[in-house]
């Protein structure tokens, strides 16, 4: 059986938590590829709102396994923390959800590490999250990493302590004022991992391979989203992970020849949180509405995203880098009542006109080249048909897919899993 991938094609935050949950009933196992607790998985329903940062999507639905892949990095506490969030919902997670031995893990120290890296940075900060992600690659692929397997060793807490030491060295090198009582930190996270050593540890690798022999649907879901690869995003303002197509096949051991289809998620417009460049951004009352309206607060973060009209540009890119074969929009319900939209097509690009995504982007060099089209007022929130859709909605849709050439299948219109409306 082939293996579909699901992952954003913007700076994240594109809905990717709502439409794995309302897929999951298509597959039997969700697993998770890259990235970690920074991201903010929203799922709506039964008039209730759920945040994942770590557990796969599909953990609401009993008859999904969900795996935790080796490209993940996973922080023990938040971990645990959100395994009590679903406590109350009666889940027998210990079930049918499973940890990667390869999973790497996030220390104490890394967060502490990453808070006294960006603070050295003073004004030029790349707008870390602090939850101690980019450290802990940067461990991983210098082979100083502790994994999920070492746990199961009766040493694992010598290698903790020489690397625990390190990283308070390295502390110091920043110079910076990082206040921390580690011993404190230290007590919440060897509890913490007790309580993940009940939950069964897996070579992720060799379980997918078993599925797939056995006829099993698997569907492979990203975190954060295209414009935010190490390799590919819009460096340095990027996440520490591949969060591209490409990341699923390291991130989970699946070869490239087994991937099927790819769902890229969008919003109808474009935001961005954090630093970093951001062409089609909106400094006037229409961003301030479009933010407004589409509640642009980061789930986990907090923080406020910037907001601006659809780039083309930029997601033909992500189209193409990832081999989409699916599209699906999200938040079309937004942009009701702008009288007119706009779509940045190309790009004047240091005096010439440009198609394609360029290595720099910063706003001395790009000015977005605008296609404007008429809006809609209709309220598309109480819609479940594309029947239902105004013209204007059509037309957009219809002009992207054009643009793109990837057809779009799925366009949301509201946050619950039921406010999702099917295109043929």
């Amino acid at each position: 059986m082939a293996v579909d991938l699901l992952l954003g094609l913007q700076w994240g935050d594109e809905g990717k938590g709502k439409i794995v949950d309302v897929l999951t009933k298509n597959y039997d196992i969700i697993a998770r590829f890259q990235g970690g607790p920074n991201a903010g998985h929203t799922l709506e329903f039964d008039g209730i709102k759920h945040v994942l940062r770590t557990i796969p999507s599909g953990i609401f639905h009993k008859n999904a396994m969900n795996v935790i892949g080796n490209g993940v990095v996973i922080d023990p506490v938040v971990f645990v923390k959100e395994l009590e969030g679903l406590d109350k919902y009666n889940l027998d997670y210990k079930k049918n959800l499973i940890l990667s031995r390869k999973a790497h893990i996030i220390l104490p120290t890394h967060r502490l590490l990453d808070a006294a890296s960006e603070a050295s940075k003073g004004k030029a900060k790349i707008g870390s999250t602090l939850k101690g992600i980019g450290p802990t690659y940067m461990d991983k692929t210098g082979r100083n990493g502790i994994r999920i397997g070492d746990l199961e060793l009766e040493n694992w807490q010598d290698k903790y302590r020489a690397l625990a030491d390190k990283h308070e060295a390295m502390i110091d090198f920043y110079n910076v004022d990082v206040q921390y009582d580690l011993a404190d930190l230290e007590t919440e996270f060897f509890a913490a991992v007790e309580t993940l050593k009940t939950l069964t540890f897996i070579d992720s690798e060799e379980y997918l391979h078993q599925a797939q022999k056995e006829g099993k649907t698997i569907l492979a879901e990203g975190a954060q989203g295209s414009l935010l690869d190490i390799d590919f995003g819009t460096y340095p303002f990027v996440t520490s992970s591949n969060t591209t197509a490409a990341g699923a096949c390291t991130g989970l051991g699946v070869p490239p020849n087994k991937v099927k289809d790819v769902f890229g998620i969008f919003k109808a417009y474009t935001t961005r949180v954090g630093s970093g460049p951001f062409p089609t951004e909106l400094f006037d009352a229409v961003g301030e509405k479009m933010a407004i309206i589409g509640n642009e607060i980061g789930a986990v973060t907090g923080r406020a995203r910037r907001c601006g009209w659809l780039d083309l540009v930029a997601l033909r890119y992500a189209v193409q880098v990832n081999g989409v074969t699916q599209l699906i929009m999200m938040k079309a319900d937004v942009l009701s009542g702008f009288e007119t939209l706009k779509v940045c097509t190309a790009y004047n690009y240091k005096g010439e006109t440009i198609n394609h995504f360029p290595y720099n982007i910063e706003a001395e060099n790009v000015t977005p080249i605008y296609t404007e089209m008429k809006g809609w007022k209709a309220d598309l929130t109480k819609m479940d048909a594309i029947s239902q859709l105004p013209q204007a909605l059509n037309d957009y849709i219809d002009f992207l897919e054009k643009e793109l050439e990837v057809p779009i299948k799925v366009v949301s219109v509201g946050p619950d899993r039921k406010q999702t409306i099917l295109r043929d």
